[in-house]
Protein backbone atom coordinates (compact mmCIF):
# COMPACT_ATOMS: atom_id res chain seq x y z
CA UNK A 1 0.00 0.00 0.00
CA UNK A 2 1.56 3.36 -1.01
CA UNK A 3 2.54 5.62 1.89
CA UNK A 4 -0.11 8.22 1.07
CA UNK A 5 -2.85 5.60 1.03
CA UNK A 6 -1.48 4.00 4.19
CA UNK A 7 -1.64 7.32 6.02
CA UNK A 8 -5.15 7.98 4.70
CA UNK A 9 -6.35 4.56 5.86
CA UNK A 10 -4.70 4.99 9.26
CA UNK A 11 -6.50 8.31 9.71
CA UNK A 12 -9.77 6.78 8.53
CA UNK A 13 -9.45 3.89 10.96
CA UNK A 14 -8.74 6.30 13.81
CA UNK A 15 -11.88 8.24 12.91
CA UNK A 16 -13.98 5.08 12.70
CA UNK A 17 -12.69 3.80 16.04
CA UNK A 18 -13.50 7.17 17.64
CA UNK A 19 -17.04 7.06 16.25
CA UNK A 20 -17.42 3.48 17.48
CA UNK A 21 -16.09 4.27 20.95
CA UNK A 22 -18.53 7.17 21.27
CA UNK A 23 -21.21 4.50 20.78
CA UNK A 24 -19.88 2.27 23.61
CA UNK A 25 -17.85 -0.06 21.36
CA UNK A 26 -14.81 -1.44 23.17
CA UNK A 27 -13.68 -4.13 20.70
CA UNK A 28 -12.78 -3.13 17.14
CA UNK A 29 -11.07 -5.06 14.34
CA UNK A 30 -10.78 -5.30 10.56
CA UNK A 31 -10.89 -8.51 8.54
CA UNK A 32 -9.71 -9.17 5.00
CA UNK A 33 -12.83 -10.61 3.38
CA UNK A 34 -10.90 -12.77 0.93
CA UNK A 35 -8.97 -14.41 3.76
CA UNK A 36 -12.11 -14.79 5.84
CA UNK A 37 -13.94 -16.54 3.03
CA UNK A 38 -11.12 -19.02 2.63
CA UNK A 39 -11.79 -20.20 6.16
CA UNK A 40 -15.60 -20.01 5.94
CA UNK A 41 -16.63 -20.06 2.24
CA UNK A 42 -20.31 -19.32 2.94
CA UNK A 43 -19.56 -16.50 5.37
CA UNK A 44 -20.81 -13.64 3.21
CA UNK A 45 -22.85 -15.27 0.47
CA UNK A 46 -26.18 -13.94 1.78
CA UNK A 47 -25.06 -10.31 1.77
CA UNK A 48 -25.17 -9.95 -2.01
CA UNK A 49 -22.69 -7.17 -2.71
CA UNK A 50 -18.95 -7.68 -2.65
CA UNK A 51 -16.77 -5.83 -0.16
CA UNK A 52 -13.06 -5.94 0.59
CA UNK A 53 -13.16 -5.54 4.35
CA UNK A 54 -15.32 -6.42 7.35
CA UNK A 55 -15.19 -4.13 10.38
CA UNK A 56 -16.22 -6.08 13.47
CA UNK A 57 -17.19 -4.24 16.63
CA UNK A 58 -18.12 -5.46 20.08
CA UNK A 59 -19.74 -4.09 23.22
CA UNK A 60 -19.07 -6.00 26.46
CA UNK A 61 -21.91 -7.42 28.50
CA UNK A 62 -22.34 -6.02 31.98
CA UNK A 63 -21.34 -8.89 34.34
CA UNK A 64 -24.11 -7.88 36.73
CA UNK A 65 -26.70 -8.79 34.07
CA UNK A 66 -25.31 -12.34 34.03
CA UNK A 67 -25.32 -12.97 37.77
CA UNK A 68 -28.81 -14.46 37.90
CA UNK A 69 -28.12 -17.01 35.16
CA UNK A 70 -27.69 -20.59 36.39
CA UNK A 71 -28.97 -23.00 33.76
CA UNK A 72 -31.25 -20.77 31.67
CA UNK A 73 -31.58 -17.15 30.58
CA UNK A 74 -33.30 -14.58 32.76
CA UNK A 75 -35.58 -11.68 31.73
CA UNK A 76 -32.87 -9.27 32.90
CA UNK A 77 -30.31 -10.91 30.62
CA UNK A 78 -32.79 -10.80 27.73
CA UNK A 79 -33.30 -7.06 28.27
CA UNK A 80 -29.53 -6.46 28.30
CA UNK A 81 -29.06 -8.64 25.20
CA UNK A 82 -31.76 -6.75 23.32
CA UNK A 83 -30.47 -3.30 24.30
CA UNK A 84 -26.89 -4.18 23.34
CA UNK A 85 -28.09 -5.32 19.92
CA UNK A 86 -29.84 -1.99 19.49
CA UNK A 87 -26.72 -0.07 20.55
CA UNK A 88 -24.54 -2.16 18.22
CA UNK A 89 -26.85 -1.39 15.30
CA UNK A 90 -26.64 2.31 16.19
CA UNK A 91 -22.83 2.11 16.28
CA UNK A 92 -22.74 0.27 12.96
CA UNK A 93 -24.91 2.89 11.26
CA UNK A 94 -22.68 5.67 12.66
CA UNK A 95 -19.56 3.95 11.29
CA UNK A 96 -21.30 3.39 7.96
CA UNK A 97 -22.14 7.10 7.77
CA UNK A 98 -18.51 8.02 8.45
CA UNK A 99 -17.36 5.69 5.66
CA UNK A 100 -19.89 7.17 3.26
CA UNK A 101 -18.65 10.66 4.17
CA UNK A 102 -15.21 9.57 2.99
CA UNK A 103 -16.56 8.18 -0.28
CA UNK A 104 -16.45 4.46 0.56
CA UNK A 105 -19.20 1.91 0.00
CA UNK A 106 -20.38 0.32 3.21
CA UNK A 107 -23.14 -1.84 4.60
CA UNK A 108 -24.18 -2.25 8.24
CA UNK A 109 -25.34 -5.80 8.93
CA UNK A 110 -27.93 -5.99 11.70
CA UNK A 111 -26.74 -7.53 14.96
CA UNK A 112 -28.35 -10.91 15.66
CA UNK A 113 -30.97 -10.64 12.91
CA UNK A 114 -32.09 -14.19 12.11
CA UNK A 115 -33.00 -14.92 8.49
CA UNK A 116 -33.24 -18.71 8.76
CA UNK A 117 -34.13 -21.09 11.60
CA UNK A 118 -33.11 -24.47 10.15
CA UNK A 119 -30.21 -24.13 10.52
CA UNK A 120 -30.16 -20.84 12.46
CA UNK A 121 -28.41 -18.21 10.34
CA UNK A 122 -27.96 -14.49 10.07
CA UNK A 123 -26.89 -12.44 7.08
CA UNK A 124 -23.28 -13.16 8.06
CA UNK A 125 -21.46 -14.68 11.00
CA UNK A 126 -19.99 -11.86 13.08
CA UNK A 127 -18.27 -14.53 15.20
CA UNK A 128 -16.24 -15.82 12.26
CA UNK A 129 -15.70 -12.33 10.89
CA UNK A 130 -14.41 -11.35 14.34
CA UNK A 131 -11.99 -14.26 14.34
CA UNK A 132 -10.74 -13.17 10.91
CA UNK A 133 -10.41 -9.62 12.27
CA UNK A 134 -8.07 -10.83 15.01
CA UNK A 135 -10.22 -9.74 17.94
CA UNK A 136 -10.56 -13.25 19.33
CA UNK A 137 -10.83 -16.92 18.48
CA UNK A 138 -13.68 -19.41 18.14
CA UNK A 139 -13.95 -21.23 21.45
CA UNK A 140 -15.28 -24.66 22.35
CA UNK A 141 -18.78 -23.18 22.62
CA UNK A 142 -18.68 -21.88 19.06
CA UNK A 143 -18.65 -18.32 20.40
CA UNK A 144 -15.97 -15.73 19.74
CA UNK A 145 -13.69 -15.52 22.77
CA UNK A 146 -11.80 -12.25 23.25
CA UNK A 147 -8.65 -11.90 25.39
CA UNK A 148 -10.13 -9.14 27.57
CA UNK A 149 -13.82 -10.02 27.86
CA UNK A 150 -13.95 -13.72 27.09
CA UNK A 151 -17.22 -14.55 25.33
CA UNK A 152 -19.05 -11.78 27.21
CA UNK A 153 -19.29 -9.46 24.24
CA UNK A 154 -21.99 -8.80 21.64
CA UNK A 155 -20.88 -8.24 18.03
CA UNK A 156 -21.87 -6.40 14.87
CA UNK A 157 -20.26 -6.13 11.44
CA UNK A 158 -19.90 -3.34 8.88
CA UNK A 159 -18.81 -4.28 5.36
CA UNK A 160 -16.84 -1.79 3.28
CA UNK A 161 -14.66 -1.37 0.21
CA UNK A 162 -12.23 0.90 2.13
CA UNK A 163 -8.77 -0.76 1.96
CA UNK A 164 -8.18 -0.61 5.70
CA UNK A 165 -5.27 -2.61 7.09
CA UNK A 166 -6.58 -6.00 8.16
CA UNK A 167 -5.41 -8.02 11.15
CA UNK A 168 -4.19 -11.59 11.38
CA UNK A 169 -6.24 -14.31 13.05
CA UNK A 170 -5.49 -15.27 16.64
CA UNK A 171 -4.68 -18.89 17.42
CA UNK A 172 -7.08 -20.96 19.52
CA UNK A 173 -6.21 -19.90 23.05
CA UNK A 174 -8.68 -21.56 25.41
CA UNK A 175 -5.86 -23.74 26.67
CA UNK A 176 -7.21 -26.37 29.04
CA UNK A 177 -10.20 -24.26 30.04
CA UNK A 178 -13.41 -26.28 29.79
CA UNK A 179 -15.71 -24.13 31.93
CA UNK A 180 -18.30 -23.85 29.16
CA UNK A 181 -18.36 -27.64 28.61
CA UNK A 182 -19.47 -28.37 32.16
CA UNK A 183 -22.26 -25.79 32.39
CA UNK A 184 -23.91 -26.17 28.96
CA UNK A 185 -27.57 -27.11 29.65
CA UNK A 186 -27.85 -28.71 26.20
CA UNK A 187 -24.65 -30.78 26.48
CA UNK A 188 -23.79 -29.29 23.09
CA UNK A 189 -20.18 -28.29 23.87
CA UNK A 190 -17.36 -30.81 23.57
CA UNK A 191 -13.59 -30.72 23.57
CA UNK A 192 -13.02 -28.97 20.23
CA UNK A 193 -14.79 -26.03 18.57
CA UNK A 194 -15.55 -28.21 15.54
CA UNK A 195 -17.35 -30.69 17.82
CA UNK A 196 -19.92 -28.12 18.96
CA UNK A 197 -23.43 -29.51 18.32
CA UNK A 198 -25.57 -26.68 16.94
CA UNK A 199 -28.69 -28.86 16.74
CA UNK A 200 -28.59 -29.66 20.46
CA UNK A 201 -27.92 -26.03 21.29
CA UNK A 202 -30.76 -24.71 19.15
CA UNK A 203 -33.21 -27.28 20.51
CA UNK A 204 -32.48 -26.03 24.03
CA UNK A 205 -32.78 -22.40 22.88
CA UNK A 206 -36.21 -23.21 21.48
CA UNK A 207 -37.20 -24.50 24.92
CA UNK A 208 -35.99 -21.24 26.43
CA UNK A 209 -38.31 -19.21 24.17
CA UNK A 210 -41.14 -20.42 26.42
CA UNK A 211 -39.67 -18.76 29.51
CA UNK A 212 -41.97 -15.86 30.54
CA UNK A 213 -40.59 -12.45 29.55
CA UNK A 214 -37.76 -14.00 27.51
CA UNK A 215 -39.42 -15.44 24.40
CA UNK A 216 -36.28 -15.53 22.27
CA UNK A 217 -33.60 -18.01 21.23
CA UNK A 218 -31.00 -16.98 23.82
CA UNK A 219 -29.19 -18.73 26.66
CA UNK A 220 -26.23 -16.94 28.27
CA UNK A 221 -25.01 -19.90 30.36
CA UNK A 222 -21.76 -20.47 28.45
CA UNK A 223 -21.36 -16.71 28.03
CA UNK A 224 -21.38 -16.30 31.81
CA UNK A 225 -18.88 -19.16 32.20
CA UNK A 226 -16.42 -17.56 29.76
CA UNK A 227 -15.61 -14.25 31.42
CA UNK A 228 -12.47 -12.13 31.73
CA UNK A 229 -11.52 -14.01 34.89
CA UNK A 230 -11.00 -17.28 33.01
CA UNK A 231 -10.84 -16.59 29.26
CA UNK A 232 -7.91 -18.64 28.06
CA UNK A 233 -6.99 -19.65 31.64
CA UNK A 234 -6.34 -23.32 32.24
CA UNK A 235 -9.13 -24.85 34.32
CA UNK A 236 -10.51 -28.35 34.54
CA UNK A 237 -14.09 -29.38 33.83
CA UNK A 238 -15.11 -28.47 37.40
CA UNK A 239 -13.91 -24.91 36.90
CA UNK A 240 -10.86 -25.36 39.11
CA UNK A 241 -7.31 -24.41 38.14
CA UNK A 242 -5.91 -27.25 36.06
CA UNK A 243 -2.81 -29.11 37.12
CA UNK A 244 -0.31 -29.87 34.36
Amino acid sequence: MPDTLSRAMALLRARLEAVARDNFVRVFGVADMEEAEKAVPALFERVGARFRRAIVMGIPLNPAALEGIVDMPTPLYFHTYRQLNYQLDTAALAVTAALLDEGHRSLAVAASQVINHTPPQGHISSRHAGAAAGIGWIGRSGLLVTPRYGARVRLVTVLTDAPLVAAQEMPFSCGKCAACVKVCPAKAIAGRPEDFNLDLCYSKLTEFTRIPFVGQHICGVCVKACGPDNAGRAVDTDGNPAKD
